[in-house]
């Protein structure tokens, strides 16, 4: 009798370890690790818990990052050119005139808060003014290229720092996410999609800043069609390979790879950000006590907060990248020279002729482009 009692309890415990298992195995908690284990096998016989492969079941990610980047470019389309051209010196002399109209001393030697009023004055009035004097596709220049890379660019991101994430945790550190697990996948994340997408980028920089340097090379007696560069990406493309080849196409990488710190910031902060929110909503269910008016607040827009403010802190600590990043792939002066050959020659310069202040040039079309942008993708 003790046999066969003890042979009708085995399955029991065997079931009972079993559940057990699904309950304590890390593999089986989160979600985006694609391992999932059928609940009709509870409780029936012992199920084969088998660990799915780390680089799949990301397209997701994919689609995410696509769709939400190709949307937020086409509709800050317009902040992004401007963006563009206050981090070069496409404006340099026009905004040193009106200055001068003005009577306003060096910017340089005014208090910071008085800088910072002048540049989101001066931001707006250009933003209004291009449509004026250029005409409302000029809000619009460079959009193919940015669609085109933006897409890619956003889905990358999103898929390699998924599987990063997930390869990471996996392989080495016992199936746990944790702040490391962020940084190292974020930062893999960064460097392949800035150096996949580097070309578009200079295409889309080079469109964006065509005007200046056509003005500068035709005469003022040439039709405003004939004043451009380029006619389109594709003769941009061609016309960058065919005088400075393919490393051309390449300028401003070291930049880029400056930048990843951003990109690797933003997404340490907003897990970081994430995981409170996760943990804050547990201890609201363990108190039981009702839900306050805040309480509904943090639960809708906590994720779409973590991920704006997250971008915010990031894109405001690391900014300086970008305006150098955008020199770089400035095309050549008339005589076919480069003015920035190299990212630290390029902030010296810059420091040495413009000083501080035009490290952040651009800031503020900068701030109101990516972090409703980030919002969106990130939070919803």
């Amino acid at each position: 009798m003790t046999l066969i009692t003890n042979s009708h309890n085995l399955p029991q415990t065997r079931n009972s370890s079993h559940s057990q298992l699904l309950h304590q195995s890390p593999l089986l908690q989160p979600k985006e690790n694609g391992d999932s284990v059928s609940e009709s096998f509870i409780g029936a016989r012992p199920p084969v818990v088998t660990r799915g492969s780390p680089v799949a079941k990301s397209w997701a990610h994919f689609v995410a990052g696509g769709v939400g980047g190709m949307t937020a470019a086409f509709l800050t389309s317009p902040l992004d050119v401007l963006k563009t051209r206050l981090q070069s010196d496409f404006y340099k002399a026009q905004l040193a005139s009106a200055r001068t109209v003005r009577n306003l001393p060096p910017v340089s030697s005014l208090s910071l808060p008085r800088q910072s009023l002048i540049h989101f004055q001066e931001t707006f009035q250009i933003l209004f003014s291009i449509h004026r004097v250029e005409g409302w596709r000029a809000l619009f220049k460079g959009l193919g290229p940015n669609l085109t890379g933006v897409v890619p660019a956003r889905a990358i991101n999103f898929y390699t720092y998924g599987n990063g994430k997930r390869i990471i945790s996996t392989y080495f550190n016992n199936g746990q996410e944790s702040a490391w697990v962020h940084l190292c996948a974020a930062a893999t994340a960064g460097i392949v999609t800035s150096t996949a997408t580097n070309p578009i980028w200079l295409i889309k920089t080079r469109l964006q800043l065509d005007k200046s340097q056509a003005l500068e090379k035709s005469s003022p007696s040439t039709s405003a069609a004939s004043q451009r560069l380029y006619k389109n990406s594709l003769d941009c493309t061609v016309q960058v390979l065919r005088q400075e080849g393919i490393r051309g196409l390449y300028r401003g990488l070291s930049a880029s790879y400056l930048g990843v710190s951003e990109s690797t910031l933003q997404w340490v902060l907003y897990e970081q950000m994430k995981l409170y929110l996760v943990k804050r909503e547990e201890r609201l269910i363990a108190s039981e006590r009702d839900r306050t008016a805040w309480d509904h607040v943090v639960s809708y827009g906590g994720k779409l907060g973590a991920a704006g403010g997250a971008k915010f802190f990031a894109a405001l600590i690391t900014y300086p990248h970008e305006v150098a990043r955008t020199r770089l792939r400035q095309a050549p002066t008339q005589n076919g020279q480069l003015k920035y050959t190299g990212l630290l020659q390029c902030f010296r310069v810059i420091w040495k002729e413009e000083g501080l202040v035009s490290m952040y040039g651009g800031l503020t079309p900068h701030l109101l482009r990516v972090v409703p942008s980030a919002a969106i993708m990130f939070g919803m």
